[in-house]
């Protein structure tokens, strides 16, 4: 009697046992697993991140090489050279900066950890680059002012004040609506969607901008014998680098929409911070 009671508690423990292991070993198989998922993004990420780094530097140190080359450099005088500041500037800010703060959210480094420091980069930066964009409108306009050429005529101009409008409007309600403590929750979660489509748009219209200024910053210059230039048509050198910065720009914006719309990078949104936008006063540390 004593055998077989014996035996029975030891049939039961051993169950009981294999019962744990089996739950441990099904956790840790669903632990590894969610890390195999969660590794295989991240390691894709960063070689696109890298070339929209690259890009990016590529784009400014192209912007800067040809008006310093073949436009004279740069002043602030109200001559053509504070004009040069122009392209430089709106590169610089509205389509490199904004690019660059808008993927900042995708880095994986950024995830698992209170969201308030990342806010806040996003925000300087894109402060940043209206701030550059404002300055490289000022250079246009002062230099038009001083030679008495209208202002806002061409379609580049249409086009680009426009994109500075709507990118300062975008910053203002982003600070309000994410950022400041006096928006309801509700109606932060109708904005984000909005912040974010637009978020794309401004992007999409600052490189339509650079693109439009560029040619017709080409065409204005590259007339031929008259300014002992020769004309667009030949293709000469300045030509064919201006071209190729605005080929880099292009490449820029396309990277970035893709690292904002592949959805495995983004940031996860779990737990209490699962909103994602909280004001700052609401944030976890």
């Amino acid at each position: 009697m004593y055998t077989c009671y014996v035996e029975e508690i030891s049939s039961n423990q051993i169950l009981h046992l294999l019962c744990l292991i089996s739950d441990v070993c099904l956790s840790d198989l669903c632990t590894l697993w969610t890390g195999l998922t969660r590794i295989k993004p991240t390691m894709s990420f960063y070689p696109s991140y890298l070339m929209c780094l690259c890009l990016g530097i590529l784009c400014v140190v192209f912007v800067s090489y040809w008006n310093a080359e073949w436009r004279g450099g740069f002043a602030w005088d109200g001559s053509s050279k504070q004009f040069n500041w122009h392209p430089v500037l709106m590169v610089a800010g509205l389509v490199v900066m904004y690019g660059n703060a808008a993927v900042v959210y995708r880095v994986p480094l950024t995830w698992g950890h209170s969201k308030t420091p990342w806010k806040l980069m996003h925000a300087g930066m894109l402060l940043l680059a209206l701030i550059l964009s404002v300055l490289g409108l000022c250079a246009v306009f002062d230099f038009h002012n001083a030679k008495t050429i209208p202002n806002l005529y061409s379609l580049h101009s249409w086009i680009g004040i426009c994109t500075v409008a709507l990118f300062a409007s975008q910053w203002v309600v982003g600070f309000v609506a994410f950022l400041l403590p006096c928006c309801a929750l509700e109606i932060r979660k109708l904005i984000k969607p909005l912040h974010v489509w637009m978020g794309a748009i401004i992007l999409v219209l600052s490189i339509v901008s650079c693109i439009s200024g560029i040619n017709e910053k080409l065409f204005f210059s590259l007339k031929g014998n008259d300014n002992m230039t020769q004309p667009y048509a030949k293709l000469p050198s300045e030509a064919l680098f201006a071209n190729s910065l605005g080929v880099l720009i292009v490449l820029f914006g396309l990277v970035v929409l893709y690292i904002l719309h592949n959805q495995s990078w983004r940031r996860p949104e779990l737990g209490h911070d699962g909103e994602g936008y909280r004001p700052l006063s609401h944030e976890e540390s």
